[in-house]
């Protein structure tokens, strides 16, 4: 199972050629994916067309559906983000917070073109592909 984040699912559904792109080429039909309420929320938001949504809301309806959200998981995101900043480093989206810290908890890696997410991997042990 791997998560992966709406940086490629947008990129994807705009038609874009890059490594994740490709690599999440390769891994549709071969590898479960799943998605987070949030990374949802974000790719089906950008969509203008009601067509281009509606493929786009049946086509992730197929994943493994996972909710980020409950008291004790806002703790250990505030936890994360705390700990990335006494390292000096500051993370710009709140949203990248929770799904890093949803994936170290959950042990999932993510997919992902995103540099916010990289303090992550160096210092928290989310697992990226």
């Amino acid at each position: 199972m791997t998560i992966v984040d709406s940086s490629v699912w947008i990129d994807y559904f705009n038609g874009k050629i890059n490594r994740e792109t490709e690599l999440l080429d390769q891994l549709m039909g071969q590898e479960q994916l799943g998605i987070f309420d949030l990374i949802l929320t974000e790719v089906l938001q950008g969509f203008t067309g009601d067509g281009d949504f509606t493929l786009a809301k049946n086509a992730l309806n197929a994943l493994t559906f996972y909710s980020t959200g409950n008291k004790s998981a806002a703790i250990r995101c505030a936890e994360n983000y705390r700990a990335l900043r006494k390292k000096g480093i500051t993370i710009r989206k709140t949203i990248d917070v929770i799904i890093a810290t949803n994936c170290i908890e959950l042990d999932l890696p993510l997919l992902h073109c995103d540099r916010d997410f990289d303090p992550f991997v160096a210092h928290l042990g989310l697992k990226v592909l």
